[in-house]
């Protein structure tokens, strides 16, 4: 099967970064064709679900992280432009950063923790041309707040059948934002609730809009009049998150000759790992698929078009084992830059 970096026949522009994305701060671009446009500040946190979006979290002396989140409904071009455009940000910063792939639903808690006031779904992208247009008519949208660690808000379909006992609902009415809060929602949902409607209030309304807040059962005529009359309400949905027990075992490859036929071979499957398996010459796959996640450690001595392949690596690494795509976080480390998920696997690391 062919593989997602088949060259394009169009290449993001050069000099899209400039000098400033080199101190510290978060920066957080959308991919637009081959372009990376940089979001309002206003805009953070709001990602719409048919878009791709670069997140650069700079920290100064303590290094930088190159995140690139994938919305679940982005087109194929959009996420390849979203891979190019993030290897360009990183040569740009010295192949110094940490890079993350993360798709939408699937994030890993510290691209979450970028987001303080939390992370919102929208239905709608670039390419499909579907964007409220501001002012046209009210909005009416509905979003499901969800998670116990990780909370999200996703848009869902505006009707009482999205609601359940077990989470908080936001029903944006465009001059009110209803925060409803379910009868068996867990206190991080009922913390978030808020957090969101504000940030939605913020993002799309310039601060202008009225936050109310309802418990489940205290519904108001102006929910009602959106939603129509209220059916029997699902229970708790079990989350997901704590259902999954995820498996903490991982294999370590030895990844060789990136640039053609790559090559891999398994070097060690014992948990806790070696780390002197990590020679400074190579690039190695870790593989806790089990754990939705690939991390790729590019060693200091490996050749350069190894090192500017290491995201290919991944993605055929993804393909040859089965796991799917838009489920596995990928995580690049530079020797050097390892970080505490990628250490835990390895004995005595400090």
């Amino acid at each position: 099967t062919a593989s997602l970096f088949l060259m394009l026949p169009l290449q993001p522009a050069q000099g899209q970064f400039s000098p400033e994305v080199r101190e510290p701060g978060l920066h957080v671009w959308r991919v637009e064709k081959m372009k990376a446009v940089p979001l309002e500040a206003s805009e953070v946190g709001a990602f719409f679900n048919g878009d791709s979006y670069l997140v650069l979290d700079n920290r100064g002396e303590s290094g930088a992280d190159v995140h690139m989140w994938i919305g679940e409904k982005s087109s194929r071009d959009e996420q390849v432009a979203g891979a190019m455009l993030a290897t360009q940000l990183d040569n740009f910063l010295g192949g110094e950063p940490i890079q993350h792939r993360h798709v939408q639903g699937y994030e890993a808690p510290e691209f979450m923790v970028l987001f303080p006031r939390g992370v919102s779904y929208k239905e709608g992208g670039v390419e499909s041309g579907f964007r409220r247009a501001p002012g046209a008519g009210p909005v009416h949208r509905l979003y499901q707040i969800k998670g116990k660690r990780n909370i999200r808000a996703k848009e869902v379909e505006l009707s009482w059948a999205s609601f359940n006992k077990g989470d908080c609902f936001i029903l944006d009415l465009g001059e009110t934002i209803l925060s409803w809060i379910g009868s068996k929602a867990n206190i991080f949902e009922k913390q978030m609730v808020r957090e969101i409607a504000s940030l939605i209030r913020d993002t799309d309304r310039h601060g202008k809009a009225r936050i109310v807040d309802i418990n489940e059962g205290e519904e108001t005529p102006e929910m009602l009049k959106v939603l129509g009359p209220m059916t029997e309400l699902g229970e708790s949905t079990p989350e997901e998150d704590t259902k999954a027990d995820r498996s903490n075992s991982a294999h370590l490859y030895k990844v060789s000759d990136a640039t053609g036929s790559m090559t891999m071979t398994k070097v060690s499957e014992k948990c806790p790992l070696d780390r002197d398996l990590l020679v400074r010459d190579d690039c190695f796959i870790l593989d806790n698929g089990a754990n939705g996640k690939i991390f790729v450690w590019k060693g200091s001595g490996a050749n350069a078009e190894e090192k500017r392949e290491a995201l290919k690596m991944a993605d055929n690494f993804i393909q040859q084992m089965n796991y799917d795509r838009m489920k596995t976080q990928v995580e690049i480390l530079p020797q050097g830059r390892e970080t505490i998920m990628f250490k835990q696997f390895f004995k005595n690391w400090n």
